[in-house]
């Protein structure tokens, strides 16, 4: 009976041993799998069959989709008449790799320089704000950067298939674009997840884009790192986006008004605001966004031009990487001779670049506020019979030699396109609603509407304005995506600690004891243990000092809460840290949440093959101790019945 015990139980163990074996190896080896990834058919030409049937299925499948998606919600940065662009910030890669690309609805492909570029210029952007005496600066710095797909765990090349031009090795898809300045940029195409920043809501996806092997002309030369192509085409992110059903098939954009940086960019439906004014927008007629615009008012008077003076070859088309206008030829001499009309008594000069024969004029002072009651309200008239107005702001820019000087900045244009860049919607929030053949017009506030953006669900600080009226425009959830709230962190993001910069300018040589001070304020001012707070890293740059502080969750928690972190980031944001006057004044450019730590896929492997070969070494060695046990007790002399036992003397008792 003991026998057979022992042999059940062995049988037992030894089966235990094999089922947990076969676990931790099958378990591991799922947690190596690749995710499954569906390449993108690539087109290299968009014909207008094409386009239709693509815009009927993606309508389609829109209509299939719940009104609750979200949105990818983006700061825009740099001045668009000093750097004739604007910039949003997107990371691509494992870990991600940011840059700063230019917002170009002309395009139909993302691009960034590649590590392997052979012709790349020395693309960097600093941005600074800085205090007074013992300076204190908050600042975002990228320099130089270059996707390095080595580096990227999730990277994939796009390889060579028949819809796409390939590369002389006949292994990875191609992409080549030439741009009206006669710059170019050419590289090949790759996949990887591409993440819009801390403040949306849309979690990182996979898209493809060009990773940039050579560049020319103003490419070559500009700040900025890329192109973010938000045109219609199958590489477009937009249609990338739109396709994997991730956001409606929308997107916005809000340039700051003159002398303002920045803006807002939503990708993604939005609920319009009554008082937006749309025009009609042909997908088939170009490739472009075009709007279908009949006339044009300059002080209320119609100008004198044929029918179809703006509907030339395609239409008129908004491109928002164009700084200026430009008008058909007749179309801009009478523009021209309109405002010289209206604005006889100011003084014409010479324009900034003797290279050009701007229209400059001088006399009407530097408060950009006051520029309507000087030049002429413009109207665009749409086909519908809506109109769009617009302020000086949208058709003047800044001299920048002469104080109170302006030019004007519309332009002809030899072709019989009218063409409107970024100027004419600034201070204008345009919406391209590509599911409906619409794009709305609001005049607002484009830096208030940021912090609706931000915070859609809550009143703004103060009333949007429009620039050209007394009228309050009242925006409710305006991007809110079915009035869900918006919130700084995305979903149930947990943060694991958070990251900010700050530079310190001092005389003072006990740097030491300035940052163990600043620990302590930086810790009371955000509510926060002074054991969280810690010094990262100081970086001495000339007479500046780098330093890099880090916001860690309280002890034993593994992770910063989602309302204390929102807590800590509002605060850095909204600048409400109030440190003694020793140190200056402040601005927070940026803040980066870092999510809470996880196991990555090798220590996921390890991890299960430590507990499964624990497991079995458990259920080994008990396997053998039963084993040894039995053996033991085999051993030991058996005497059957009725054997003969010898004599065993008895000890005396002790009395």
């Amino acid at each position: 009976m003991a026998g057979t015990w022992f042999h059940l139980t062995s049988s037992f163990l030894i089966v235990c041993y094999v089922i947990g074996f076969l676990i931790s190896t099958v378990v591991a080896e799922n947690h190596q799998r690749p995710p499954t990834v569906l390449p993108l058919s690539l087109s290299s030409r968009n014909h207008s069959l094409h386009r239709h049937v693509d815009n009927l299925r993606r309508r389609l499948f829109q209509s299939k989709l719940s009104g609750s998606t979200p949105n990818a919600r983006l700061r825009l940065y740099d001045d668009l008449l000093s750097n004739g662009y604007h910039t949003a910030r997107v990371r691509i890669g494992s870990p991600p790799q940011e840059f700063a690309l230019i917002v170009d609805t002309g395009s139909t492909v993302t691009y960034v320089p590649c590590s392997s570029c052979s012709h790349c210029g020395n693309h960097q952007l600093e941005i600074k704000r800085t205090g007074s005496s013992l300076r204190i600066l908050f600042l975002v710095r990228i320099q130089d950067s270059r996707f390095q797909p080595e580096m990227s765990s999730t990277y994939q090349p796009v390889k060579c298939n028949p819809s796409c031009n390939c590369d002389d090795e006949q292994k990875q898809c191609t992409y080549h674009r030439r741009y009206a300045e006669m710059s170019s940029s050419s590289g090949v195409l790759g996949e990887d997840l591409v993440s819009f920043g801390n403040e949306s809501e849309l979690m990182p996806q996979r898209a493809v884009f060009g990773c940039e092997n050579v560049e020319t002309g103003d490419l070559y030369n500009q700040r900025a790192d890329g192109i973010m192509g938000l045109g219609r085409g199958r590489l477009s992110i937009m249609d990338q986006l739109v396709d994997k059903g991730v956001i409606g098939d929308s997107f916005s954009l809000c340039y700051g008004g003159m002398d303002v940086d920045g803006g807002a960019m939503v990708l993604g439906k939005i609920t319009p605001p009554p008082d937006m004014v749309f025009s009609h927008s042909d997908p088939f007629r170009s490739p472009y966004y075009n709007i279908e615009m009949k006339e044009i008012h300059v002080a209320g008077k119609r100008l004198e031009l044929p029918d179809g003076a703006f509907d030339g070859r395609h239409g008129t088309v908004l491109d928002s990487g164009t700084t200026y206008a430009y008008f058909r030829r007749d179309a801009f001499a009478a523009f021209r001779d309109a405002i010289l009309s209206a604005v006889h008594f100011l003084k014409r000069i010479p324009g900034p670049d003797p290279n050009y024969n701007d229209i400059c004029f001088t006399g009407a002072g530097r408060d950009v506020s006051q520029l309507p009651k000087i030049f002429p309200q413009v109207e665009m008239v749409f086909n519908n019979g809506k109109k769009l107005l617009l302020s000086p702001e949208n058709y003047l820019f800044r001299h920048s030699k002469a104080s109170g000087a302006y030019c004007l900045g519309i332009f002809p244009n030899s072709e019989s396109t009218t063409l409107l860049g970024g100027i004419v919607v600034r201070n204008t929030l345009v919406t391209y609603d590509r599911s409906n053949d619409r794009i709305g017009f609001l005049n607002t506030n484009c830096s208030e509407l940021w912090r609706r953006v931000q915070f859609s669900g809550a009143p703004a600080p103060t009333p949007l304005v429009s620039p050209s009226k007394d009228t309050k425009i009242e925006i409710p959830s305006v991007l809110s995506p079915s009035g869900s709230p918006s919130n700084v962190l995305p979903g149930s993001f947990h943060v694991g600690f958070i990251t900010f910069d700050m530079s310190i300018s001092t005389t003072d040589s006990n740097l030491k004891s300035i940052l163990k001070e600043l620990t302590e304020l930086i810790s009371e001012e955000l509510e926060v243990d002074n054991s969280q707070v810690r010094l990262l890293n100081v970086t001495s740059q000339e007479k500046d000092y780098l330093v890099r502080w880090g916001i860690f969750p309280a002890e034993p928690a593994n992770y910063i809460s989602n309302t204390i972190a929102r807590s800590i980031i509002l605060r850095l944001r909204d600048h409400r840290m109030q440190l003694p006057e020793r140190f200056g004044n402040y601005k927070l450019m940026e803040w980066n949440a870092e999510p809470q730590r996880k196991l990555t896929s090798w220590q996921h492997r390890f991890l299960i093959m430590l507990v499964g070969s624990v497991t079995t070494l458990i259920l080994s060695l008990s396997a053998i101790g039963i084993w040894l046990v039995h053996r033991q007790r085999q051993q030991t002399a058996y005497e059957p019945v009725g054997a003969s036992i010898p004599e065993r003397y008895l000890q005396p008792l002790q009395s």
